[in-house]
């Protein structure tokens, strides 16, 4: 009996990558699909016995391990969750509010509390992530810690937080934050959909930098420093900036064809970058959201259809991101500086969040490293 790579993965329970590396070393053997010489299909015989050799390792060291790795909640949180394939913000659907929300909108009601400041236009241009990271240095080291201060007292703060990073990433515009973006890439036919991508995108549980943020405040720390610690998690290729992969993809994608460089990117082991989400199995309902809203270039079109045929997954908010800038001619760090600016709210929301608890986030390591020996007590 074969397989088709969807079928394959469920039963694996891995990743594309995964499934090739397998086939490569010769593991799983794989012909071509009769029906459909762009697709592979699977021994069942070979799939099944590594599937029943991985869930055979499973102890409960692996399993409180991976709670950590996208596993279940590691403390409550009352601001954002996915639930049936729908990320809701306090209880409201995420996909409703971007259809007329703004992101401030979304700071009135993720920080609990009307929204307060304006923005004022700073005097520097605009400086990018880079910019970003030197203004919240700057004020990590000046501002007033955030320990034993009320969130009544800080909520204004982070506002004046919010208004550092779009004075860093968008320079002397005016309006909202969406309008800002519009005038510093120049494009105002792109200002709805960079309203819509900014509250999609404003928070998304305990990702990796909202949980490096809420880590940071729960030392008592400046809310400057704790969203420098956001920042610094989200800029990483497996996050905020990975839509940066999608580029270099469809690039490859153009000299030798969309099913082509899919099947090269994962055939090196390489994860197929803004494609599948393990809290959407379905599909990242953001990305789907934000994709009927524009037509996709040619390159990103073809490449979209050959990743979800090959691997059986759904584009993602990251490649729509990267659709989006490719649309609309914006410049390619153009994803991470939305996504910043978004996140930002979504990192203050869980640091005044965090701020309400008196413990500090402090996880144990199991150590792996060199025996050490253990002198017992004397029995004499």
């Amino acid at each position: 009996m074969w397989l088709t790579s969807t079928e394959a993965l469920a039963r694996l329970g891995s990743k594309p990558q995964t499934l090739y590396a397998n086939v490569s070393r010769g593991r799983i053997t794989a012909r071509p699909d009769p029906e459909d010489s762009r697709k592979s299909l699977y021994s069942s015989e070979d799939v099944e016995r590594l599937a029943k050799r991985t869930r055979g390792r499973r102890s409960a060291r692996v399993v409180a391990e991976e709670t950590v790795k996208w596993g279940d909640p590691i403390f409550p949180s009352s601001l954002s969750t996915i639930v049936g394939g729908r990320l809701y913000y306090r209880g409201q659907d995420v996909v409703e509010l971007s259809r007329s929300a703004s992101l401030e909108d979304m700071a009135t009601l993720l920080w609990d509390g009307e929204w307060q400041g304006a923005f004022a236009p700073p005097k520097a241009p605009a400086g990018g992530i880079a910019a970003a990271f030197v203004a919240l240095a700057q004020r990590a080291g000046h501002d007033v810690p955030s320990y034993g201060r009320a969130v009544q007292a800080l909520r204004p703060e982070a506002g004046s937080i919010l208004m550092t990073v779009a004075a860093a990433l968008t320079g002397p515009t005016k309006g909202l934050v969406h309008q800002r973006l519009a005038q510093l890439f120049d494009r105002p036919a792109a200002e709805d959909l960079l309203r819509r991508a900014l509250v999609l995108l404003a928070d998304h549980e305990l990702n990796s930098s909202t949980f490096s943020a809420r880590v940071a405040i729960s030392t008592g720390t400046t809310l400057a420093a704790g969203t420098l610690a956001g920042l610094g998690a989200l800029s990483g290729p497996l996050h905020g900036d990975a839509s940066a992969g999608v580029f270099s993809l469809v690039d490859r994608a153009v000299d030798i064809g969309a099913g082509a460089a899919v099947r090269e990117w994962l055939g090196q082991g390489r994860d197929l970058p803004a494609f599948g989400h393990p809290l959407y199995p379905d599909g990242d309902i953001r990305a789907a959201e934000l994709l009927r809203l524009f037509a996709l270039p040619q390159a990103y079109g073809d490449l979209k259809f050959a990743a979800e045929e090959i691997t059986g997954t759904k584009a993602n908010i990251d490649f729509a991101l990267a659709g989006l800038t490719a649309a609309f001619d914006l410049p390619r760090s153009a994803p991470l500086t939305v996504f910043a600016m978004a996140r930002t709210v979504g990192w203050l929301a869980h640091m005044l969040e965090q701020i309400g608890s008196p413990h500090l986030i402090r996880p144990r390591a199991r150590y792996v490293g060199p025996t050490i020996p253990v002198t017992l007590p004397s029995q004499s």
